[in-house]
């Protein structure tokens, strides 16, 4: 399935330390109510990522989006760090306080969407991550009439294995009435 939108998941753990980490398996599923989901691959047997880990304790996670300019810095989130690591720092981006949720956003993505824990769903060899939205942060250049301007926003997507893709090919059609 390409191409694969990503979801930069932000996320805290039961004693306060960050965690940032990239999914491309992810999508909304709902818009009534606004539910975004992404799954987790386990690592070997039944290893759980420290992301997965981190929402089951504390019930929320903030996705934000990646776009082309914080593309090499989700790519540094993406390797395999001890749980006490603040990928934050790793990828030197800013954390900055969400409104709802104890997990921050990511100060340099102009969309983040701040998420309650819906469910865990076990799915073969990883965890579908369910989150009802409940705050929704969107840098005033990036909206225009309440929408998202995809232009302004150019998102990065994940094409499969090291390849990505960006956004800027976009096309306008009309639904049959």
């Amino acid at each position: 399935m390409v191409p694969r939108p990503i979801a930069f998941v932000s996320a805290v753990n039961a004693s306060g330390v960050r965690n940032l980490a990239p999914f491309s398996f992810f999508t909304a599923v709902s818009s009534d109510p606004a539910v975004l989901c992404f799954s987790a691959g386990l690592r070997g047997a039944d290893a759980k990522k420290h992301t997965l880990v981190n929402v089951e304790q504390t019930g929320e996670f903030v996705v934000n989006v990646v776009t082309e300019a914080l593309a090499e810095a989700m790519n540094l989130t993406a390797g395999e760090y001890p749980p006490d690591v603040d990928e934050f720092g790793v990828a030197g981006l800013t954390a900055v306080p969400a409104t709802v949720v104890k997990a921050p956003r990511v100060a340099e993505s102009p969309v983040s969407f701040e998420c309650k824990l819906r469910q865990v769903i076990p799915v073969g060899n990883a965890r579908l991550v369910l989150g009802d939205v409940v705050c929704v942060h969107a840098d005033d250049t990036m909206v225009s009439d309440f929408k998202i301007e995809p232009d302004q926003l150019q998102a990065v997507g994940r094409m499969g294995g090291n390849s990505y893709t960006r956004t800027r090919d976009v096309f306008d059609m009309l639904r049959p009435k």
